[in-house]
């Protein structure tokens, strides 16, 4: 296990001063380890020497010399990237998995450890990359150049692995309830992928980092300006994916965009919605950002879709119940219970304050508008198809001169848009129908007929 870990600490190392090269030195011919090609030029030069004494002409031996070198690269490359995942297979069963604290476990689960392997290689082939070439050290250049942006990316990946990591132990801090860091982790994450573009750049082109910021400096206004567009809508493409605001499959509705369905596309500068008349809507991408939109996903993540509606009552067919009234809503199965129970309170409170009853006004009193509610309580609850874990609400609006509105506020368990619709149509189709056994009227605004019938 001691080895185990000398070997993970070397080849970190490695991967951290190929790294400080690529930043603090100009990355053309002097950046070869020149102590290595050295050591084994030596090697190279009899390897050739043997070949031509075998028969073989310089040329030929020179490339035979560069296809046995490439072969054994690539065998030790393999080699490496087998051994460094061996070690971190051998790291997370004996240790990792084994340990009773849970961060470890989440530099596990971001991958922390397994991408650490890909650098292995690349280290192969890059101090082993001029003995096979040495006879075209452009060449060798040219694949140390690649082989820096390998690892550039390989540690790259790392790093970011690691910063989601140090975020989701964070997050599992009380602290982190009141103190979110979110914002603060992208912004770093913008700039490592910033400068990480800016070394591949000084990498290919053979510029120095001080010169490359300073001509970024010169053109960042004309870059500004043509790629306005494209720069906001990059940016709200890493705010929308961070945030999770929206993607692909969403019920999105963004009235001021005249967009209601679903998204079909996003993109770096539009985002695509299908609307329900079968028409596309193309949103720029910004505009998710800086202009409000309703997503609809929670409401089809929580398993129940809202009802919200009312009907309105005549508030002159409000009164109190009388007795033939009671011992109808008696004999209706969701009341007779309630009627039973309310009949009892009602006694006990009046007679408790020595109330006059033969006056209607006097005491408490059971009304046909109050049982009317509860009977709607009652079936809604037994209704198959309502969410009774969700809110349920049946209430009185205030009242208006059209009447006193009473509204259903549930949860429906069937999300689908026909189904949803289809049974807050049977639920309100039987209130409506139910109502004049209250002695209730439905307030309706008059019409012509109506008017005819007072005229006759």
């Amino acid at each position: 296990m001691i080895c185990c870990k000398a070997t993970f600490h070397r080849v970190t190392l490695a991967g951290l001063f190929i790294f400080h090269k690529l930043i603090f030195h100009k990355p053309n011919r002097d950046l070869q380890m020149e102590t290595i090609g050295n050591k084994y030029s030596f090697l190279s030069q009899k390897f050739i020497e043997w070949l031509v004494q075998l028969g073989f002409s310089e040329n030929m031996a020179i490339f035979i010399k560069i296809i046995v070198f490439s072969a054994i690269i690539i065998f030790l490359s393999i080699l490496a990237n087998w051994l460094a995942r061996k070690i971190i297979i051998t790291l997370e069963k004996n240790i990792i998995r084994k340990t009773k604290v849970k961060w470890d476990d989440i530099f596990l689960e971001k991958k922390v450890f397994n991408r650490l392997s890909h650098i292995a290689p690349a280290l192969i082939i890059y101090f082993t990359v001029e003995i096979a070439f040495r006879e075209y050290p452009e060449f060798a250049v040219g694949v140390q150049k690649a082989t820096y942006i390998y690892i550039l990316l390989a540690v790259l990946l790392v790093t970011d692995s690691f910063i989601n990591s140090l975020h989701t132990i964070y997050t599992t801090l009380p602290v982190a309830e009141n103190r979110p860091i979110k914002g603060y982790v992208q912004v770093v994450k913008i700039i490592l992928y910033f400068v990480a573009i800016l070394l591949v750049i000084s990498i290919v082109f053979n510029i120095r980092m001080g010169k490359l910021f300073t001509g970024l400096g010169a053109v960042a206004a004309v870059l500004l300006l043509v790629f306005k567009d494209t720069i906001l809508g990059f940016v709200a493409s890493i705010q929308m994916a961070a945030y999770q605001m929206v993607k692909p499959g969403d019920w999105i509705e963004m009235p001021s965009r005249k967009a209601d369905g679903t998204v079909i596309d996003i993109s770096l500068n539009t985002v695509k919605v299908q609307n329900w008349d079968k028409t596309i809507i193309t949103i720029p991408t910004y505009a998710m950002v800086s202009e409000s939109f309703q997503n609809w996903k929670g409401m089809e993540e929580s398993g129940g879709r809202r009802i919200k509606r009312s009907v309105n009552l005549d508030m002159k067919s409000v009164k109190f119940c009388t007795p033939e009234m009671l011992e109808k809503f008696k004999k209706i199965h969701f009341l007779k219970d309630y009627i039973k129970q309310k009949e009892e309170e009602l006694s006990r409170y009046n007679k408790e304050n020595d109330i006059d009853d033969s006056i209607v006004v006097n005491g408490r009193r059971i009304t046909n508008l109050g049982t009317f509610r509860k009977y709607v309580e009652e079936y809604l609850k037994n209704h198959s198809s309502i969410h009774n874990d969700m809110t349920f609400l049946v209430r009185h609006l205030q009242p208006t001169d059209k009447g006193i509105p009473m509204e259903i506020y549930v949860f429906s368990n069937d999300q689908r848009w026909a189904n949803y619709e289809a049974i807050q149509a049977d639920i309100f189709d039987h209130l409506l129908a139910v109502i004049p056994e209250f002695e209730l009227q439905v307030f309706q605004s008059p019409s012509g007929e109506d008017f005819q019938k007072l005229v006759d």
